[in-house]
């Protein structure tokens, strides 16, 4: 599909840039005002935008949801607030444990809970919750205060400064299994507590996540571990024989080591550590930004970044994923604002020609989730475009304040702007 961009759209801090982060966050919200199930909560979009319900509803596309119409009600988007309050209805609704407290992470379409309590569900119906507090939604404090005691009792770990993984139903068996992509979305949660509820507690554990993940990365050539034992040992053979699994993927992510880089940075920005401490934050993020683009950016012969390497940072999974792109917009815009490089500006032009000519769906709407290696639209892993969250986000983030969470700080600019 060709562009629909010019060139001078993709330079970073240009008024036409700025007209394409417009467009697309104007279009974007727009494909998705169809998700609301009808006891509450989000459906998985299909290609067209359209409800797909046998993907049940899932608490985490409906945090997610929830999530990025409130940036849409904070930008005027005509009916987001409603929308949250429908997203919320499924937190309290059917996606709730009233039996056994926390949240299902799914409920399936004929209405059976899918098993399980996971971390990684919590920490967005933490983000989710503090949104919609941001915004005055209704009883969206009481959600938040619900998320929050839940987290801490069943999956913070204070003695270690990370969080656990998975529970059964009834919280009594812990799996062994520890991972670090649910501690990422602990940090952007925790990050975005502290900032709408001034709780510094949150942020301060945040940091305690930040410097495990710094020193497993730079003792690992700047590529972090994802998988661990119970005992936090890195387990950098976890699913080699599957590779390609959906939230565990054998290997490095790339993306990850890229959006950890944002998520660093904004911690350092707004911690109470000393400069040189903060300067030592962001030269981490630089190095795990280098790391990725090293070794996944058309690391096979084909545009793109490839979504696994193994631990020489050779490709494994070469497929495309479109949340990849958004956050290397994301952190290439806020490393560009904090350093003054100008690599960073030029990577942030070379991803939006990139998301422009292959993964904006400039007919149907929304973006591509997923591309093969030669970049061709593919749904083994995310078939249709299940919600909106990463793409919206980078619609935001590159002309927000790095120091704060995207929601408060785009409450922040849409009153400044007013005012």
């Amino acid at each position: 599909m060709p562009a629909a961009y010019s060139p001078e759209s993709y330079v970073f801090g240009s008024p036409e840039n700025r007209a394409l982060l417009d467009a697309e966050s104007r279009e974007l919200l727009r494909f998705g005002h169809r998700f609301p199930a009808p006891d509450g909560g989000s459906y998985w979009l299909d290609a067209n935008g359209e409800p797909d319900p046998s993907q049940g509803i899932q608490t985490w596309i409906t945090c997610r949801m929830a999530h990025v119409y409130t940036l849409g009600a904070l930008v005027g988007e005509p009916g987001a607030g409603e929308l949250v309050d429908r997203a919320l209805d499924g937190l309290r609704g059917p996606l709730h444990d009233d039996a056994n407290g926390g949240w299902h992470p799914a409920v399936a379409a004929d209405g059976t809970p899918e098993p399980g309590k996971i971390c990684y569900t919590h920490a967005f119906v933490i983000l989710a919750s503090a949104s919609a507090t941001l915004i005055g939604r209704p009883g969206a404090d009481g959600l938040l205060a619900e998320a929050l005691e839940t987290y801490d009792r069943r999956f913070w770990d204070e003695r270690a400064g990370l969080a656990v993984d998975t529970w059964d139903t009834a919280f009594t068996e812990l799996d062994p299994y520890r991972g670090i992509n649910a501690n990422m979305h602990t940090v952007e949660a925790f990050l975005a507590v502290a900032d709408v509820t001034g709780d510094e507690t949150y942020r301060r554990r945040a940091g305690r996540i930040v410097d495990h993940v710094v020193d497993w990365a730079s003792a690992n050539q700047w590529r972090i571990p994802e998988h661990f034992t119970a005992d936090w040992t890195p387990d950098l053979e976890c699913n080699r024989d599957r590779p390609d699994d959906q939230f565990k993927p054998y290997g490095a992510t790339p993306g990850h080591g890229i959006e950890w880089a944002r998520l660093i940075t904004q911690y350092a920005l707004s911690c109470d550590r000393t400069d040189e401490q903060k300067a030592r934050l962001v030269d981490a993020a630089d190095h795990l930004f280098d790391r990725a683009l090293a070794d996944a950016w058309n690391a096979d012969g084909t545009i793109g970044l490839a979504y696994t390497t193994d631990w020489q940072g050779r490709p494994v999974v070469t497929d495309r994923m479109h949340w990849t792109l958004a956050e290397s917009v994301n952190t290439s815009a806020v490393l560009a604002t904090v350093t003054g490089k100008q690599t960073y500006r030029d990577w942030y032009a070379t991803f939006w020609r990139y998301i422009d000519e292959y993964l904006i769906d400039h007919e149907h709407g929304s973006w591509f989730h997923q591309l093969d290696k030669d970049n061709h639209v593919i749904g083994t892993v995310w078939p249709g475009k299940s919600d909106l969250y990463h793409a919206l986000q980078c619609t935001f983030i590159p002309r927000l304040d790095p120091a704060v969470s995207v929601a408060p700080a785009l409450k922040r600019a849409v009153e400044q702007t007013a005012g």
